[in-house]
């Protein structure tokens, strides 16, 4: 007997429902050019997340240090069982050049999102990734 544990599924669309709102507010936030508004907005974005980290990719190990800057990154929204994460690469300039959502429960790989409209969930997600800062 095979029974479905979609904990984590819920945790994830729960998050993105929260990101999609501080997303929403960050945006009027720029329409409106209201500092204190963008403000307040980008740091309900940067208090949201639990850990924001980076990784590097593959590299000479002769190379110089600058070959060396990260090429993925990770933003941690909750843990436990379930957990949920944005993660993504990073461009030459460690800005975030995609992002997908995934979550994971208890002893369960990470498993990737993917809603109906992916092309606006990316975009969304790409908005709040946006907020934090990877590098250099």
């Amino acid at each position: 007997m095979t029974t479905r544990d979609d904990g984590g599924l819920s945790q994830a669309i729960a998050q993105f429902h929260s990101i999609v709102e501080m997303v929403s507010a960050l945006r009027k936030a720029d329409n409106s050019r209201d500092d204190d508004a963008r403000d307040n907005a980008r740091q309900a974005i940067e208090d949201d997340a639990l850990s924001v980290e980076v990784r590097t990719g593959w590299f000479n190990p002769y190379s110089r240090d600058a070959d060396r800057a990260p090429a993925e990154y990770c933003i941690l929204l909750c843990t436990g069982g379930p957990a949920v994460r944005i993660v993504g690469n990073l461009s030459e300039h460690c800005e975030p050049e995609s992002a997908v959502i995934e979550y994971q429960d208890w002893f369960k790989p990470w498993t990737r999102w993917t809603p109906g409209n992916a092309h606006n969930v990316e975009s969304i997600l790409l908005d709040y990734a946006r907020v934090f800062h990877f590098g250099e």
